[in-house]
C-alpha cells in the first residue's frame, strides 16, 4: 500500500516535469473567462482614477467595435464573486458600450499581491495624478512591508531607505526621496491635495504643507482664498518650522501668505481664457478691467443703435 502511494507521487513529480508548453498554455487559457460585470466588485480604495475623456471615448469605440482585446486581471473572493485587480478603465468602457460580460483572467492572489499587481499595472499609464501616485506608492509600500518588516510610512524620514521603496525605485524611475515625497502627500486635506493635481499648487511646497495639522491646513486653505496666492517652498519651509516649535498660529500663517514674493508677477485681472484672449496684447498690465469696460459700453451704445434703427 505504501509503495503504491510512494509510485503514485513519483508519477505526478514525473508528469509536471515533462509538461509540455502547449499544455501549461492551455491551462492559462482555462483562467480566461467571460465574467459578468455585475458580478465584478472595485478594488478597495482604488486610487486610480477612470476619466471620462477623449481616450475613454476612443476605448468605447474599440470595445464596441472589437470586444476587449487585452483581459483585465480578477481574483475570486471568498463570497464567489469576483475583485477586479487591473482593467478599470476596460471594465467602464463595457458598461458604456451596453455589454453585460468582460474578458477576465483569474488569479490566485491574496490581498496584499493584489495590491502590488494593481499598482504594477496602472503606473503604466501616460498620464498619472500626483494624487494617484502618492496613495498608490503608499498601498503598495505597505503591502510589501506587511510581508515582511512594518514600518509606519507616513512618519518616515524622507532620508530612510527601505528595501521595498528600492524595489519600487528601479520599477518606475522616481528615487526613494521621491517615493517618500509622494507618500507625504496623502496626509494633505481632499482640498489642498486637488490643487496639487490641478497644479495651483506646486509638488515641493505641497510636500512641506503635509506636516501642517489639519486644523492648520484648513486656516492655510482660507489665507489663500483670501490673499488668492499660494505658499512658495520658502513660505511653506517657513510654516513647517513655526509648526515644529509650536508657534504656528492663524496670525502666523496669515503673515506669512501676506509677504511678497521675489520675481512675483502681478496677477492678471481675469482668469477666463475666454477673456483674456480678446483682450490685445498692446494693452498695459493693470488697463485690462478698462479695456474691456470700454469695449462693452462700445457694444451696448451699438445695440442702442440697433433698436433705433429696427423701430
Amino acid at each position: 500500500m505504501a509503495r503504491s502511494k510512494r509510485t503514485g507521487i513519483e508519477l505526478t513529480a514525473y508528469d509536471d516535469l515533462f509538461e509540455t508548453d502547449e499544455s501549461r498554455a492551455e491551462a492559462n487559457l482555462s483562467r480566461i473567462r467571460e465574467i459578468p460585470i455585475s458580478e465584478i466588485d472595485e478594488f478597495p480604495d482604488h486610487p486610480f482614477k477612470v476619466l471620462m475623456n477623449e481616450d475613454m471615448e476612443q476605448l468605447v469605440e474599440s470595445v464596441s467595435r472589437n470586444g476587449v482585446m487585452t483581459p483585465a486581471t480578477v481574483r475570486q473572493k471568498e463570497d464567489g464573486r469576483y475583485e477586479l485587480i487591473s482593467g478599470h478603465r476596460r471594465k467602464k468602457a463595457c458598461e458604456l458600450a451596453g455589454l453585460e460580460t468582460l474578458k477576465c483572467e483569474i488569479k490566485e492572489l491574496t490581498h496584499d499581491e493584489a495590491i502590488i499587481v494593481m499598482v504594477e499595472s496602472n503606473l503604466q499609464r501616460s498620464v498619472i495624478l500626483p494624487s494617484e501616485k502618492a496613495f498608490a506608492y503608499k498601498m503598495r509600500l505597505e503591502a510589501m512591508n506587511r510581508q515582511g518588516e512594518r514600518r509606519d510610512l507616513t512618519s518616515c524620514p524622507v532620508g530612510n531607505k527601505l528595501t521595498s521603496a528600492s524595489e519600487v525605485s528601479k520599477e518606475v524611475g522616481d528615487s526613494e526621496r521621491q517615493i517618500f515625497r509622494f507618500i507625504r502627500l496623502t496626509e494633505l486635506v481632499p482640498e489642498i491635495l486637488q490643487m496639487v493635481d490641478e497644479r495651483q499648487i506646486a509638488f515641493r511646497p505641497a510636500v512641506e504643507i503635509s506636516y501642517l495639522s489639519e486644523e492648520q491646513q484648513y486656516t492655510l486653505l482660507e489665507a489663500m482664498g483670501y490673499n488668492d496666492a499660494t505658499p512658495s517652498l520658502a513660505q511653506a519651509i517657513k510654516m513647517k518650522k513655526f509648526m515644529q516649535e509650536g508657534k504656528l498660529t492663524d496670525e502666523v500663517i496669515q503673515s506669512i501668505m501676506q509677504e511678497d514674493k521675489p520675481n512675483q508677477k502681478e496677477k492678471p485681472a481675469f482668469k477666463d481664457e475666454r477673456i483674456t484672449k480678446l483682450i490685445p496684447k498692446s494693452i498695459p498690465r493693470g488697463q485690462e478691467t478698462d479695456f474691456v469696460v470700454k469695449a462693452l459700453e462700445f457694444y451696448n451704445r451699438h445695440l442702442q443703435r440697433q433698436r433705433v434703427q429696427e423701430r
